[in-house]
């Protein structure tokens, strides 16, 4: 028999689905099985775990033929398990390493009915707190029953921390009940019925305390329905423990906890709802109040019990706003004033943001879009290609573009525009209907009640972004996470490529935006491209027919200095014949205003400043880059790739991917110098293996470019049909 089933209910968890099963799966301790409950999931989480279970024949997975919620699925999981023992691990959250082996080694030794494990828990942000239940756990005795130590009580209510022998839930029929707080009613019955309980004090689960998708952040009026479950889980302890009498008392001051946590939290009960919350916390204190007095753990807290006691909302009320005016003057700062530099431009700052905010007490104009793209660098990327397909079906919205002043000579004629920082441009942020931007807006921009916010973003993800770069700090420009989450929350819609960069996206930005996952308009054209429009490219670029044209397109390396590139590009380009054209576009941040658009240096053209990147897609023959996401556009074509990556280990560790391209590359992969010149040199970058690995890519990360993708977008966002 197998040790240990982990019974793992999956449900709109793709982002944190693949860390969940590696945290398993890379475990050293092999004698256990993954019993993965597919909860009818309506995202990619169902894909994910049949990738796993191909691969690796410890998953099995129990498809469920509607969704049924986390008990149930539960439930389903158990029916299905083999092991001696079952733990019932949430799968957004994931195990520390060695934990298998640790909670093994604990089993073996004092054979409990219920091991209980510490955790840790990892907030959104990155940020780590120690669980005290480690402290608890480590004064424990070697085993114990819960009349024996009630300390067990004060724990948290989960089942994730508990492994528990899967006779006893067989034998005396413990199942999890439906409903928010389903852990409630099934872990203390389960811990008074143990007739040996053991702890392991350390950490075992990182317990994720995500920022959007759970229910302590959920405002909800099912939240009443903790009342049932306590009560159930009142009336289980005493079926189950011969003992009860000695567990109600901690029991009760433990669901009175509960209780105020919930009630205490503005994100779970409505404002119009908590007096009938407290009615029902002093119902359930008079109803399963024990003898004597109630001791609360603090002094704040037992005036609460008071007030719950008399069922006074109104003193209840009071006392939580004089706790939290307390707090408030002890959390009082003094900050230092700022220096004087920049004093004048600082008022003129002040003076347009006063007119923005009132311009924002107008109305909204229906009628108009706004649209930018790279920090208002031009008319280009994702949003140029939606805001020409607006032009054709929604010409009654007034598309308007925001440029900087240095880039209005480069906007194209008959195209509105207005300057950045300007009173056009303030007006236009504070009135727009829509605002469709590949990067945020600035951070002072307030998103209006009947606007919609569309985020086009500029690239499927290779390297980690947003919260995924917390764990990546050396290559995080902007380390402040909480404000790139406040600018993500304005999002209405996020456009995706892919299944992946949607999977990506939902871990990297954890905030409440609906997901369209229909490809990215800019490759539009890629998809549709004709040999004329090709052949016109080139004669516009001054290239000849019989020339070959190798695109070099590398990434921004943030722990090197501006300028430093991986590749000698003039000792490559003389090692590439005289009937190559190499065109060498650098990443955007090293482009400034005075780049010539086309600079030619023999076979070499710097078209950094090019403005139309897809003008360049359909002139290469050939696309060399390194980690870039231009090379998932350039694939759309097609056409020959080749990866220069001659520091990925480096790349792979100070940035942070995710999946490791040396696996899956679109073509020819060199890591040195010479290797990149042989690829060449021998032409095995257009062989039929080339083809075949850039044919599988495709599949992955192409498989939306059909040329409809701007259009899904425009019937989805302005015309507000349904997508199909």
């Amino acid at each position: 028999m197998t040790l240990l089933s982990v019974v793992l209910p999956v449900y709109k968890v793709q982002g944190y689905l693949r860390q969940c099963l590696d945290s398993l799966l890379d475990q050293a301790f092999t004698d256990f099985e993954i019993v993965a409950v597919d909860d009818c999931s309506p995202d990619n989480s169902g894909a994910i775990l049949a990738e796993y279970a191909a691969r690796d024949s410890r998953v099995r997975v129990v498809p469920l033929a509607e969704n049924v919620g986390l008990g149930r699925a539960r439930n389903a999981g158990l029916d299905h398990a083999t092991g001696e023992y079952v733990w019932f691990v949430d799968s957004d959250d994931w195990l520390a390493q060695g934990a298998l082996t640790a909670v093994a080694d604990r089993i073996t030794a004092t054979t409990p009915d219920v091991l209980i494990v510490g955790f840790d828990r990892v907030n959104w942000d990155s940020k780590v707190n120690l669980s005290g239940v480690i402290q608890v756990l480590a004064a424990a005795p070697q085993t114990f029953t819960a009349e024996q130590w009630p300390r067990v009580f004060t724990i948290l209510h989960v089942a994730w921390n508990k492994v528990i022998r899967r006779d006893l839930l067989v034998k005396l029929g413990f199942r999890f009940e439906q409903g928010w707080y389903e852990d409630v009613s099934f872990t203390f019955p389960v811990l008074a019925a143990a007739e040996r309980i053991t702890a392991l004090p350390r950490v075992c689960v990182h317990y994720r305390q995500r920022r959007t998708g759970a229910i302590t952040r959920t405002l909800d009026d099912r939240h009443f329905e903790i009342f049932d479950h306590w009560g159930h889980a009142m009336a289980l302890v005493e079926e189950y423990s011969e003992r009860a009498d000695k567990l109600r008392p901690v029991l009760f001051q433990r669901m009175m906890w509960h209780y105020l946590l919930v009630l205490r939290n503005a994100q779970r009960v409505k404002k119009a709802s908590r007096r009938r919350f407290f009615e029902r916390m002093h119902e359930d204190y008079r109803r399963y109040q024990p003898a004597g007095a109630v001791r609360a753990p603090s002094h704040g807290q037992n005036l609460r019990f008071q007030a719950i006691e008399r069922g006074s909302f109104t003193q209840f009320r009071l006392l939580q706003q004089t706790i939290q005016a307390a707090k408030a003057v002890n959390r009082v700062r003094r900050v230092p004033l700022g220096r004087t530099k920049g004093f004048a431009k600082r008022v003129r700052q002040a003076l347009y943001r006063g007119y923005y905010k009132l311009q924002l007490r107008g109305p909204v104009d229906e009628h108009l879009a706004l649209y930018a793209a790279y920090w208002y660098r031009g008319v280009t990327c994702n949003p140029a290609a939606i805001a020409a397909k607006a032009g054709e079906l929604a010409p009654q919205v007034r598309n308007v573009w925001v440029v900087s002043k240095a880039r209005a000579a480069s906007v194209p004629p008959g195209t509105d525009y207005v300057i950045a920082g300007s009173l056009p441009y303030y007006r236009s942020l504070a009135r727009a209907r829509y605002l469709v931007n590949n990067v945020n807006w600035p951070n002072w921009v307030v998103k209006r009640t009947h606007t919609t916010h569309v985020m086009t973003h500029h690239g499927t993800p290779l390297k980690m972004m947003g919260m995924d770069q917390a764990d990546h700090p050396a290559a995080a420009m902007d380390q402040n996470f909480h404000a790139q989450m406040r600018r993500a929350d304005r999002w209405d819609f996020s456009i995706t490529a892919n299944a992946h960069t949607t999977i990506a996206w939902e871990r990297a930005y954890p905030c409440r935006h609906e997901t369209l996952e229909l490809g990215y308009p800019r490759n539009d054209r890629l998809a549709t491209a004709t040999t004329a429009e090709t052949s016109a490219v080139r004669t516009k670029l001054g290239i000849q027919p019989h020339e070959r044209v190798v695109l070099y397109a590398p990434t921004h390396r943030e722990w090197l200095p501006l300028g430093k590139q991986v590749l000698d590009v003039e000792a490559f380009a003389d090692r590439l014949g005289p009937d190559t054209v190499l065109l060498v576009r650098a990443h955007y941040f090293y482009v400034t205003a005075d780049h010539e658009a086309q600079a030619r240096r023999g076979r070499i053209v710097d078209v950094s400043a090019y403005p139309i990147v897809e003008d360049l897609y359909l002139a290469a023959d050939v696309m060399m880059t390194d980690y870039s996401s231009a090379m998932f556009d350039f694939a759309v074509l097609d056409r020959p790739l080749v990866i220069f990556a001659p520091d990925w280990q480096a790349y792979r560790e100070l940035r942070g991917v995710y999946f490791d391209l040396t696996e899956v590359p679109p073509g020819e992969l060199a890591v040195t110098f010479e290797d990149l010149v042989e690829v060449f040199d021998s032409g095995s970058y257009a062989s039929d293996i080339a083809a075949a690995q850039r044919d599988r890519f495709r599949q992955r990360f192409c498989y939306l470019d059909d040329g409809k993708a701007a259009e899904r977008v425009v019937r989805r966002v302005l015309l507000k049909e349904s997508a199909s």
